[in-house]
């Protein structure tokens, strides 16, 4: 049948139903707040860029935050917003000061669109302006406003308060999860030395900026002491590590870009250069930046972003007529880093041996790598492990595309997700047994063992995780006993070689349904004992429950509720608490009396929580 099309197919939104029903244009993904780049922290994340802008021109040290609930409140004390123009500037797309360049001449902040995203997607939306002692103040739901208050007189100090509450109707069963809003204050502490940020009665603030960035990052010792220098509009803090691969934190004009840009590809090249002209030596680029570990922050007079979450630099230039990128980062280096290392010999010494350890062991594993390639050509033909999705990523950034990619224990987990999957966007790895317990061994075992050699492949990862052609590596195991050992020998691999896809938020865990409550009229998944028995009292005591012992049990048909758009990832994410080293050598290394202690307090909960089971049958 030909569908018309003709005048009435025509819509004009208003700014607000625009975002509304195109959120992801505006704030990324959406998510429940599981992971940093959730749209929630994208929400808090646009009303700070403001405070921060504010502190950049001289105004205001401190910006207070709390978060109770799911209600947030962001309160700076900066010159704040002309009292004639509040409504405007949180209500109308394209208003804002940030067009003058005099007024704020390195913004983040360019498109007057952050603050009008967040009140479109927030139930309630709050803001006060307070200057020259009065005070303007507008409440709003989901865009459209709801109170315009009149300017009155006030003894408060100057400055911008605004408070919002995410909408549970675009959010649903979002959270705040205090590590992602902490990681996120703390890189503000950092590109901002002298700013105080006072969040939930804990004080962030940093005095050696990129330097106590890496300090607190660093999962092990250094190599050599953080190399940490400044210039006008940049600021580099690097080093070396034990590890594989390169870390990189970057950032423009005080905010965090995951996903890099210009400014850390030209970092990235003109170190490998000048650390190549020092030495007078003309190693491989991939020799100089293994196991780096770097910071890079750079000032950029209208900084251009490939999306408005601003999660990746596009700027071909340093300012509009200025020098390119690249050449202002290599000449900075090509002075400072150089004269660095002739006055730092307990820099240049180690660096240099580490450089030529690196190359040793490329060339060692040359012929092993070849070996393992042709090895894993050979193995996916044949055995089918990987079960690709349609979308071939090609060159293009992985992470602008939501693919992934679920790796599974044996044939009958995986053939379930195989037959519900989104074929364009999701792909399958199914394992054979138990993976092997690569703590403590070298690299070498990555491409001479066939399990995880074949997953390096299906990854793309040998060459670093640049290439990495999933957004998301999900481990999909039973939840067991032994699913949960798969769970760690798996993360020990990710953790030991490639612990750039946890840091950068590429590893999760999929949560399935331990239990199904049903009766004639309902059927609840429940992911939990507590949610087990919630729905025992919605849906009677009289309703069938089912316990599923593994994924290979869950049908097809009932699969597709799991790993659709209701599905539940927990992020696996590298607290600050322990070093990767450490948290390794706890649970993965030779057994230890703590060890044991912990194992046995936590079978402890274990039959407990059995008990109590038992003991409600019995009851019932």
């Amino acid at each position: 049948m030909e569908v018309e099309y003709n005048e009435d197919n025509i819509r004009t939104l208003d700014w607000s139903e625009h975002i509304r029903m195109r959120p992801g244009m505006y704030i990324g993904k959406l998510g429940d707040g599981s992971s940093a780049d959730d749209g929630i922290y994208i929400l808090i994340k646009e009303i700070l860029d403001n405070s921060i802008d504010e502190f950049v021109m001289g105004n205001g040290r401190t910006i207070d935050v709390s978060i109770k609930g799911n209600e947030v409140k962001v309160r700076d004390y900066g010159r704040g917003i002309p009292l004639g123009k509040v409504i405007d500037c949180v209500s109308k797309i394209n208003t804002g000061g940030k067009y003058d360049s005099k007024a704020f001449k390195k913004s983040v902040g360019l498109n007057g669109v952050g603050t009008k995203a967040v009140n479109a997607l927030s139930s309630y939306f709050k803001v006060e302006s307070v200057r020259e002692g009065k005070i303007k103040a507008a409440e709003f739901s989901k865009g459209q406003i709801t109170v315009d208050s009149d300017i009155e007189e006030t003894a408060a100090r100057k400055g911008t308060r605004t408070t919002f509450i995410p909408d549970d109707s675009v959010f649903p069963t979002y959270a705040f999860k205090h590590e992602h809003v902490d990681r996120m204050l703390w890189n503000y502490a950092y590109l901002n030395r002298g700013l105080v940020i006072n969040f939930n009665g804990e004080r962030y603030e940093s005095k050696n900026g990129l330097k106590d960035l890496l300090e607190r990052n660093l999962d092990e010792e250094p190599l050599y002491p953080i190399l940490h220098i400044e210039g006008e509009d940049i600021e580099v803090a690097l080093t070396h590590t034990h590890g594989y691969g390169e870390d990189y934190y970057s950032f423009v004009n005080g905010q965090f870009t995951p996903q890099g840009g210009t400014h850390q590809t030209a970092f990235r090249e003109s170190v490998a250069r000048v650390i190549r002209d020092y030495y007078g030596k003309n190693f491989e680029s991939q020799d100089i930046r293994s196991s780096i570990t770097a910071a890079v922050s750079v000032k950029v007079m209208e900084p251009v972003f490939e999306s408005q979450t601003k999660t990746k630099l596009g700027s071909q230039d340093i300012a509009p007529g200025g020098p390119s990128m690249r050449a202002f980062i290599n000449d900075f280096l090509s002075r400072e880093l150089d004269n660095y290392l002739h006055k730092h010999p307990e820099v240049a010494d180690p660096l240099l041996k580490k450089i030529l350890q690196s190359e040793r062991e490329r060339k060692e594993m040359a012929g092993i790598k070849k070996l393992a390639r042709d090895r894993a050509k050979k193995a996916s033909l044949h055995n089918k492990k990987l079960r690709d999705c349609r979308l071939h990523l090609g060159d293009k950034d992985p992470r602008s595309i939501d693919t992934s990619i679920f790796i599974c224990e044996g044939d009958s987990a995986s053939g379930s997700i195989t037959k519900i999957r989104d074929v364009n966007t999701q792909a399958v790895f199914s394992l054979k047994g138990k993976p092997l317990n690569t703590y403590g061994l070298t690299k070498k075992i990555v491409y001479e063992n066939e399990e995880f050699n074949l997953l390096q492949a299906a990854l793309n990862i040998e060459d670093g995780i640049e290439n990495l052609r999933y957004n998301n590596v999900v481990i999909s195991t039973d939840a067991d006993v032994d699913g949960m050992h798969i769970r760690l020998l798996l993360i020990t691999f990710f953790l030991q070689f490639f612990p750039e896809i946890i840091k950068q938020g590429h590893l999760y865990v999929l949560q399935t349904p331990l239990f199904r409550v049903r009766n004639k009229k309902e059927t609840i998944y429940c992911y939990s004992e507590e949610e087990r028995r919630e729905a025992l009292v919605k849906l009677g005591k009289n309703a069938e429950i089912t316990r599923f012992k593994g994924l290979g049990e869950i049908s097809p048909d009932e699969f597709k509720h799991f790993v659709g758009k209701d599905i539940r990832l927990d992020p696996v994410v590298i607290g600050h608490d322990f070093a990767i080293k450490e948290l390794l050598s706890f649970y993965m290394g030779k057994n230890t009396p703590d060890r044991q202690e912990f194992i046995i307090e936590n079978l402890k909960v274990e039959k407990d929580t059995v008990d109590e089971e038992i003991a409600e049958k019995e009851l019932t």
